[in-house]
């Protein structure tokens, strides 16, 4: 982007991915960022670090700040020469107060843009499995706000096919006398959904004469948007959000940061709420002494083990800063596990050997037919993991080297975001453990007692193990070792095979 610029940026119904691209791009470079509660804080990790970032939530009874002053920041920060991002829930122009803010932009002479966004009824249309407009039961939709309810004109919109109320669920039970008393049969199907397209999603259905006692009984707060009309009968048959095998279960995924995003991706495609909360952090060797004399002589080797995909990425780092590069590798290729394997192909070398149980007693197994006698063997690792792989093999007669090439650590912040996800109030339905690191780390922030009532599912039996000696029994061990096995054990536990 060149120049300053107000963008007011439609942030979608709440499923962070239904961002338009145009929308994410121009986040993505933004000097400044104007949210409300109404778009997913997801969506502020896509903007730069060093971005300015300001709350500017307004909810019925609790306006933090005036649509004034919204307008007033939005000037002045352009004003700055700084790229100002009004990120708004749903679209801008569809009760989304964005024609105001455009129009004091334009009075104040600040160049702007509108980016457009999936309004709040496009969404719950998809997501609940009701569509707005049916050729057999309704050609014409009417939006509505449902806020001041003396201010509508009842007889004119009251009879449309499919009426959508914003911003009517505390004012629903008058609504639906206005629309009873100019002759809408009480029986009409009527819809109330809370957090649309969120894994949290909410949803009620009812008609005109029950869906107000059922938002009471539910106890149902803002926000929430109402459906009435006969394409709510749609729902039973093509609802498929809420039907997810995961659906509205909050799990807690513990992987690194930037390591987590394949985890999370996969639970929040089967509908889960994936609470990435990093025990774990990957970090430079302390020391690189060992794995820099050990690069210097990388042609004197018979054999290269790596047990990690972190420890590929930082033996290649470390690689580019030596003297040599990969035109000095004699030695043949051995990985723990198909992520390893990946890891190593998307440098285009060859694999000779891997492990048929992705654990270190597989890799071990792998080299039983090997002569390893007098073999010389690089191990680049974690500082700290277990020995068997390297005790077994100098067992065996093989010169073993193992070097640091990465540390784990607790992240910063990590105990105040555990005690934050697994203290008062809800907790997660189930946590997945990735490794023994990660169980270690989490019980020193938050102890294995706050892990009472939740599932605990692990990706292999070492790590189970870590967890049973740490003092908590785990629900589910994935089978094959993997993301994907992690994900088949948790849909187990939810879901049983016969």
């Amino acid at each position: 982007m060149t120049g300053s610029k107000v963008y007011l940026i439609g942030a979608g119904p709440g499923d962070p991915e239904l961002i338009t691209v145009k929308g994410r791009r121009i986040l993505e470079h933004a000097d400044v960022v104007l949210f409300d509660h109404l778009a997913n804080s997801a969506l502020l990790d896509l903007a730069p670090a060093a971005a300015e970032r300001i709350y500017v939530g307004k909810k019925k009874s609790d306006h933090l700040i005036s649509q004034d002053e919204i307008c007033a920041i939005l000037i002045e920060r352009a004003r700055r020469g700084l790229n100002v991002v009004r990120l708004k829930g749903g679209d801008p122009f569809i009760f989304g107060r964005g024609g105001e803010e455009a129009e004091a932009l334009a009075g104040a002479g600040i160049p702007f843009e509108v980016v457009p966004g999936v309004t709040t009824p496009l969404g719950i249309a998809a997501y609940t499995g009701v569509p707005l407009t049916h050729r057999e039961h309704t050609s014409a939709v009417t939006f509505v706000s449902g806020h001041a309810v003396g201010a509508i004109d009842w007889d004119r919109v009251g009879m449309a096919e499919t009426l959508v109320i914003f911003m009517g669920l505390t004012t629903f039970p008058e609504i639906a006398r206005e629309l009873t008393a100019r002759g809408r049969p009480p029986e009409t199907p009527a819809m109330a959904v809370r957090w649309a397209t969120r894994p949290d999603q909410e949803t009620l259905t009812g008609t005109l004469a029950t869906l107000p006692g059922l938002i009471a009984r539910r106890g149902m707060k803002p926000p929430a948007t109402i459906v009435v009309g006969e394409v709510v009968r749609l729902r039973e048959k093509l609802d498929w959000f809420e039907r997810l095998p995961l659906f509205g279960k909050r799990i807690v995924v513990t992987r690194a940061k930037g390591q987590a995003d394949v985890l999370s991706a996969r639970l929040r495609a089967l509908g889960s709420d994936a609470i990435e909360m990093a025990t774990i952090e990957i970090c430079p060797a302390a020391d690189y002494g060992p794995l820099d004399r050990a690069l210097a002589e990388l042609g004197a080797y018979d054999w290269l083990i790596f047990t990690s995909a972190n420890g590929v990425r930082f033996f290649l780092e470390r690689l580019d800063c030596s003297a040599v590069d990969l035109r000095a590798l004699r030695a043949k290729i051995c990985v723990i596990g198909p992520a390893t394997r990946a890891a190593v192909e998307a440098l285009h070398l060859k694999v000779d050997l891997m492990g048929k149980d992705y654990v270190a007693e597989g890799l071990v197994e792998a080299f039983r037919t090997y002569d390893l006698a007098g073999r010389r063997v690089l191990l680049p690792r974690a500082a700290v993991a277990r020995d068997l792989v390297p005790a077994e093999l100098a067992r065996r007669g093989a010169r073993v080297d193992v070097v640091e090439a990465y540390r784990t650590m607790v992240p910063p912040g990590a105990a105040v975001q555990a005690r934050e996800v697994f203290g008062a109030g809800r907790k997660p339905d189930a946590i997945a453990f990735t490794s023994s690191s990660t169980v270690r780390n989490f019980v020193e922030m938050a102890g294995a007692a706050s892990l009472q009532g939740v599932q605990v599912v692990s990706i292999g039996p070492v790590t189970t193990e870590t967890a049973y000696e740490l003092g908590i029994e785990a629900a589910a061990t994935a089978r094959v070792f993997t993301i994907d096995g992690l994900v088949e054990a948790i849909l187990e536990i939810y879901h049983p095979t016969a």
